[in-house]
């Protein structure tokens, strides 16, 4: 295929042409005024002059015709396997293939969509669109083809932002008349205060049911909390208690309508971050000593801690000629510390403190009574823990982890044991990855029997130094010296004091990470890591149930010691849980309230707008409820303002190719151009001659 067209190459800059062109139509206008006559054969000249320094020359270009290019993107976004959706997207494909083929000169570019970034929240089709034609000019597009279910979450605001100016057709799966029934959270705060109530705000949404009210049960980490019957449409606002620190997994599941398309989006999931408001600790500290300070600055720096310190200086069966008013300055508030407002605290620690008679047998009573029922004491405990007067022989020596023997006075440094090597308090230690640990020596330690609980650090003659122990839903800590100050003061280089304090008064307050036994699971993307923490076994093999009950067992591989991890691939979004026989846990993989699942009733007027603007068509195309598909027409059509009909779409012709060879013949040059410009001025001449001869 040839196209011929004229071309100019001026010789002089084009503002020095206009200059002269207007001058000669000055000098023709006077001419013409004064009615001399050859005034036209000079214009001829004058023009020929023009248009030789314009240079034109006859340019031939040999065109070779390029194929229409046409994207046809296939949803395949996780709402498409809802129903006969993916079998009809299926055959949709088939079809569109072969018809394409059928029209000649045109390149079917055909790419799933929607569905395949696992990091995009909802069906992003246009982005799939884009990415088809990234590499085709807008002039080579004859148009494009969507098959999905109509609920896009990219849509452009304008048919100008697509990119090219060609039909677009969108070929809607699914069936009219579909019913769906979903839950949405609307207000889903991602952290609570332990304790408190959060309110969440929810709402059942029903399409093509009715308005009745419907059942709603509400579910924290797995265990049913409340029920609710809700009127679809209504916002409710439920208030849900954040029971710990930590991940609280909330599910709100609604009951199922009969023939609906999914239960999928029935449920959703909210994780909340559990965090205190304030760590209530109460230290009492008995006996002066060296390291008496230790605790309280520990507590005191960090700025979670809400610290009540007491101080026995002098007890009250001690006589002399003190005067009262120079004893203290406030009484010791027992019967409010032990009695009402026992239950404020978090963690109560007795600093070398001995069964004086500042606190009765009842007060000590209640502290057992405390711990039984979820609180959590420690005891760092010196010489005076093996005396009569010690801690052990009063009833806190019920929930004791241990029964003093004697006291050891030798040096030694803290080892951890095998046990302690499992324990998140104590596991991974700065210098305890040697033997002998890295750490100063301690010179006195109470010998001891274990009677319960860990025992995570071993001292002098492998007694135990540190124990650990659950009592009732409370937990008990017993550190059997008091000489933890020589790591604090730096002696021999010190030790890991602060690590170790804190650990371990984390671990007495149930914090999640620091659970000797436990089963986790999270996600990044479309993995699920499962970790289990015991000090038992290290590995083990454990059950992963998916949001549509499908199960799989994972065998977890040893990570490190008391830690055994696995990490899967999954394919759906959802809530999935992990379950070893004993133990369980919840993870929410993608979004927790899904865009994708809000809505999946199939629907042609989403897409109506855009696909209308560029003269493409919107329609349905199923034909029955085996997946088969009824596809209108495809046509070749030239441009024009509407592409498509009742029973056809239409195809932009767009004409393009690409030249393959260029001819390019002057004409304002060589000897035809000469001989051109010479005879007018010669005519011109032999004209005002016989002018003056008359």
């Amino acid at each position: 295929m040839s196209h011929l067209s004229l071309q100019f190459s001026p010789l002089l800059p084009l503002w020095l042409l206009i200059a002269f062109a207007c001058i000669s139509l000055v000098a023709i206008a006077l001419s013409a005024l004064a009615r001399r006559r050859g005034t036209w054969l000079r214009a001829v000249g004058l023009v020929l002059i023009l248009l030789a320094l314009g240079d034109p020359s006859l340019v031939r270009e040999d065109r070779q015709p390029l194929k229409d290019i046409v994207a046809v993107v296939l949803d395949r976004s996780a709402s498409q396997t809802i129903a006969e959706r993916k079998a009809q997207t299926d055959r949709a494909r088939a079809g569109l293939e072969s018809a394409l083929s059928a029209l000649g000169d045109v390149e079917a570019r055909i790419v799933d969509g929607g569905g395949v970034d696992s990091g995009n929240d909802g069906t992003r089709l246009f982005a799939s669109l884009n990415a088809a034609l990234a590499d085709v000019p807008p002039e080579r597009v004859g148009g494009a083809i969507l098959v999905t279910d109509g609920v896009v979450h990219d849509i452009p605001a304008h048919a100008s932002a697509l990119g090219f100016q060609a039909p677009l057709h969108v070929f809607v799966t699914g069936h009219e008349g579909e019913r769906d029934r979903r839950i949405e959270l609307v207000e889903a705060p991602r952290f609570g205060l332990v304790g408190k109530d959060l309110s969440i705000g929810i709402r059942v949404q029903e399409t093509g049911g009715s308005s009745e009210p419907v059942a709603v049960r509400i579910r924290r980490d797995g265990v049913d909390v409340a029920n609710a019957r809700l009127r679809p449409g209504l916002l409710v606002r439920v208030p849900v208690l954040i029971e710990h620190g930590g991940p609280n997994v909330l599910e709100f599941e609604v009951a199922a309508a009969q023939d609906e398309l999914t239960l999928i989006n029935n449920k959703a999931v909210l994780t909340v971050e559990g965090v205190r408001d304030k760590l209530k600790v109460l230290l009492v500290s008995g006996e002066p000593h060296a390291g008496e300070r230790t605790w309280r600055n520990l507590l005191k720096s960090d700025a979670n801690v809400d610290l009540v310190h007491f101080t026995i200086l002098r007890p009250p069966e001690k006589q002399d000629g003190t005067p009262i008013s120079e004893l203290s300055l406030i009484a010791f508030p027992t019967s409010d510390l032990f009695g009402r407002r026992i239950k404020d605290f978090d963690l109560i620690i007795f600093d070398r403190y001995s069964s004086q008679t500042v606190l009765p047998a009842v007060y000590f009573e209640n502290i057992v009574r405390y711990v039984r029922e979820g609180g959590a004491l420690l005891m760092a405990v010196g010489p005076d823990f093996s005396g009569t007067d010690g801690l052990y022989y009063s009833p806190l020596g019920k929930i004791s982890p241990a029964r003093p023997l004697s006291i050891l006075e030798k040096p030694f440094r803290a080892q951890v044991s095998d046990e302690g090597r499992k324990h998140p308090v104590t596991r991974g230690l700065p210098g305890s990855e040697t033997s002998p640990p890295q750490w100063s020596e301690w010179y006195r330690q109470v010998g001891a029997e274990r009677l319960r609980g860990s025992a995570v650090l071993n001292g002098a003659d492998n007694q135990p130094l540190l124990l650990l122990s659950r009592e009732g839903k409370g937990r008990v800590g017993l550190m059997l010296s008091d000489q933890i100050w020589l790591w604090s003061r730096g002696l021999q280089g010190g030790g890991p004091h602060l690590d170790l304090m804190r650990r371990m008064s984390h671990w007495l307050m149930k914090e999640p990470e620091l659970e000797e036994e436990a089963l986790r699971a999270s996600a990044r993307g479309r993995e699920v890591t499962i970790e289990r923490q015991s000090l038992g076994a290290d590995a083990a093999l454990v059950l992963l149930t998916g949001p549509r009950g499908d199960e799989r067992q994972v065998q977890l591989q040893p990570a490190e010691a008391g830690l055994s991890r696995a990490t899967v691939s999954v394919e759906d979004f959802g809530l999935y849980r992990v379950n070893d026989g004993g133990l369980s846990a919840l993870v929410n993989v993608g979004p927790e309230n899904p865009r994708e699942f809000q809505d999946v009733v199939s629907t042609p007027d989403k897409l109506r707008a855009i696909a209308e603007a560029t003269g493409g068509t919107v329609r349905r195309i199923a034909a029955g409820n085996d997946g088969a598909v009824d596809l209108p027409r495809l046509v070749s059509m030239r441009e024009a303002s509407v592409y498509g009909g009742s029973d056809y779409v239409g195809v932009k012709r767009t004409g393009a190719s690409v030249v393959t060879g260029i001819g390019v013949a002057p004409l304002a040059l060589g000897f035809l151009g000469l001989l051109i410009l010479l005879g007018s001025v010669i005519a011109g001449w032999l004209a005002e001659g016989r002018q003056r001869r008359a």
